[in-house]
């Protein structure tokens, strides 16, 4: 804590003088540009008729947004869930999502780094660190990227290797004895080949603990490192090659008991920081680990990808070539007890390859197009185990392959057909074969499905149309209509009935939308946007009805909904030194045609999603007695989350939903404006808020929800750090 208090006292200092240099910085602020690729070319935000908000690298480090899943509370209308705590996400954006705790099937939202898809949500958890930028695009995208979808895409794009020797080390110490290290090192080995390599590496933080044992859990031990090679070939043809290698061997987030569970001798946990794990030693002997072991975590990853450019004058010739693999090993409580209720064990071993090839024109003029190719291949080996020996007097195992080829040849072309006004343009065909093989469901040592197999082939149109209307300098005014889908697939979840194998069909999205992107002044930015979508086939975890007349849960696709909503961003520099953001954002989502065999008739009712997102921000940066100082916070809304597990609760109520919560963090930044370290004091939850994540039940129901165990993944609490950071 010596560091800390250091920290506080010289901030102290520079606070003091915050009123004179608000006082003094009367100057004009400026707006700074902000660059996207949304389009697959560089350009102002501004100028492109996409809803997308974009937050740079060093924004993400300073809020501490090292995972993907904390996105959720800087973007509007986008929500991360991790399915029971664990390292399967499910994303999100303006309502269109999808449940699925199996780790074999596509998202509804692409997440990408540097133009290269990940197949698997699974694979989506890795450590983010050295980022340019991070641009997050609402709606349907089925024209320019690797992988069609109905809800939006997340691009990370890194920093790249610089020509002169650039470098940079951090360390950080916070609450719960967690430590970190990040760093890199850029520069230039000739003038043709430039080099770069960034490590980050977690330690510690467990905040919560055993409610019986005491013993701590939520340790984190992650270590990743990216190499990067950039080589100037020919003065119009450049080569980036990038590896990058994660290791993550943290423990695993335990869930609490949000109600008392007497019928198995629990009591409400009244500290939401309270969980409990358990391992019996058949289920222990089975996959392989000590009795004792907690809740935790051995996955790896690892990937290269090639991106050429060739500049030939007129047009560009893009290539991305990347390889990957993902091995996981996870060890779950989802009763959150020591009954062994629901503890599974996850190993799964991932391959994806992909390469995609596109032209495009290389200089702006009246019309302007890219056209391109695509081939993805993905191969996965899961076999995962759930221990049921409390309810139902067994152990589960499931195992199988599975393999998925995709292609795709697509097109989008822009035209501006008088000064003002531009018509884009696009269309995307893809075909996907998708199969699952030797599928085996045992229990009890038995198997209950025995060497099953599944297949889907299908054919996808999406694209879109859209006109743009600029109407001044700093005013653009866009309407599209675009249609997306995302893939079909195959419920792997362990079962009794191999009915459960019928594929799922594709879901298609149709998103009508009006927006405006406005500098109303050199310092004052609002845009917005509202739309209609049009959705079927909407995938949704269900049951079915199988030949028997037996109930078989399963992924399904409903007939049609809709969901209507908007966002508005509003950006402002009153004076120098000081930015003001805010994010509004509304959807409100229906079931149209939905009867439902596990639910009911749904047709006419709200989907279970929160309906408003509201967030932040405020930066202000000043110098003061030789030290330049920056002082941070943003804040968060998120509204209730209703949940369709309430319909299969015989009491009645609401207990399964998550109710709105506010969130809030500060921090302040503090160096000499002459020295290259700077300081930075953080804190998150500022005010300690408890808030769920997610809640579930497990159990057997012979009398009810009082036989339930009702489980929720808590936030964590509030978090206080500091980090010190030297540039060489």
């Amino acid at each position: 804590m010596k560091r800390l208090t250091i920290a506080l006292s010289i901030s102290m200092i520079g606070i003091a003088d915050l009123p004179q240099a608000l006082a003094a910085d009367t100057q004009t602020a400026v707006l700074d540009p902000v660059l996207v690729t949304a389009q697959r070319r560089e350009e102002s935000a501004q100028n492109v008729g996409i809803a997308i908000s974009v937050i740079s690298g060093s924004e993400l480090s300073a809020r501490g947004i090292d995972n993907v899943n904390k996105l959720q509370n800087e973007v509007p209308s986008l929500e991360v869930e991790s399915a029971f705590g664990s390292g399967q996400p499910q994303f999100r954006i303006r309502g269109i999502g999808f449940q699925d705790y199996g780790a074999n099937n596509s998202s509804t939202v692409g997440v990408y780094v540097d133009e290269v898809s990940y197949a698997f949500p699974i694979q989506t958890q890795a450590f983010l660190f050295d980022l340019d930028r991070v641009e997050v695009l609402r709606g349907p995208q089925g024209t320019l990227y690797g992988k069609n979808t109905t809800g939006g895409a997340i691009n990370f794009l890194t920093r790249k290797p610089t020509k002169q020797f650039d470098a940079n080390i951090s360390v950080g110490y916070a609450s719960h004895d967690e430590k970190t290290l990040e760093g890199f090192v850029s520069g230039s080995f000739n003038d043709k080949l430039r080099g770069r390599i960034s490590f980050a590496a977690d330690q510690g933080g467990a905040w919560q603990h055993n409610r019986v044992t005491g013993e701590k859990l939520g340790d984190k031990d992650i270590v990743a490192v990216r190499g990067q090679l950039e080589l100037d070939a020919t003065p119009t043809f450049k080569l980036n090659l990038t590896a990058n290698y994660g290791q993550d061997k943290s423990d695993v987030q335990g869930l609490y008991l949000f109600s008392a569970r007497p019928h198995y001798g629990y009591s409400a946990d009244g500290d939401n920081t309270a969980t409990g794990w358990g391992l019996s030693p058949a289920f222990a002997s089975l996959i392989g680990v000590p009795a004792s072991s907690k809740p935790h975590k051995d996955n790896n990853t690892s990937d290269v990808s090639l991106t050429a450019n060739w500049n030939l004058d007129a047009v560009k010739l893009t290539s991305i070539t990347s390889g990957q693999h993902f091995s996981r090993k996870e060890l779950g409580d989802w009763d959150g007890t020591s009954v062994n209720n629901a503890d599974p064990y996850w190993k799964d071993d991932a391959d994806i390859f992909t390469q995609e090839l596109r032209i495009g024109s290389n200089k702006f003029s009246a019309f302007n197009w890219v056209a391109g190719i695509y081939y993805g291949k993905e191969k996965l080996k899961e076999d995962w185990y759930t221990d049921f020996t409390r309810d139902y007097g067994g152990i589960t195992r499931t195992k199988y392959d599975q393999e998925s080829k995709t292609t795709a040849i697509f097109g989008q072309g822009d035209y501006n057909f008088s000064q003002d006004w531009k018509l884009i343009a696009g269309l995307r065909q893809e075909h996907e074969n998708r199969s699952v093989t030797n599928f085996t469901t045992f229990f009890a040592g038995s198997p209950t499905v025995a060497g099953q197999s599944s297949s889907l082939s299908t054919s996808n149109t999406s694209g879109k149309i859209s006109l743009e209307y600029q109407a001044s300098k700093n005013a653009l005014v866009y309407g599209t209509i675009s249609r997306g889908t995302k893939s079909g697939g195959i419920t792997a979840h362990n079962t009794f009935n191999a009915f459960a194998l019928t594929p799922f069909q594709p879901e298609k999205l149709t998103n009508f939308e009006v927006g405006f992107k406005a500098d109303l002044t050199s310092s004052l930015r609002l845009n917005g946007a509202v739309f209609h979508y049009d959705y079927r086939d909407q995938q949704f975890q269900d049951v079915t009805t199988g030949p028997s007349g037996a109930l078989i849960g399963k992924i399904i696709n409903i007939a049609k909904s809709k969901v209507d909503g908007g966002e508005l961003e509003l950006l402002w520099k009153p004076v120098a030194g000081l930015t003001i953001g805010q994010s509004l954002g509304y959807k409100h989502a229906v079931f149209k045609d939905f009867n439902s065999p596990l639910l009911g008739n749904l047709s006419g009712h709200d989907e279970f999603i929160p309906k408003v997102s509201y967030g932040g921000s405020a930066t202000y940066a000043w110098n003061s007695g030789g030290y330049g100082y920056k002082l941070e916070g943003d804040y968060s809304y998120r509204d209730t989350y209703h949940s369709w597990l309430n319909l299969l609760n015989p009491d009645g109520g609401t207990v399964y939903d998550i109710p709105s919560y506010w969130l809030a963090n500060a921090r302040l930044e503090v160096g000499p404006t002459s020295a290259p370290w700077h300081v930075n004091l953080w804190v998150h939850n500022l005010f300690d808020k408890k808030y769920d994540l997610t809640r579930n039940f497990f159990g057997n129901r012979p009398g009810g929800t009082a036989d339930d165990l009702n489980v929720a993944a808590a936030g964590q609490p509030r978090t206080v750090g500091v980090q010190l950071s030297y540039a060489f």
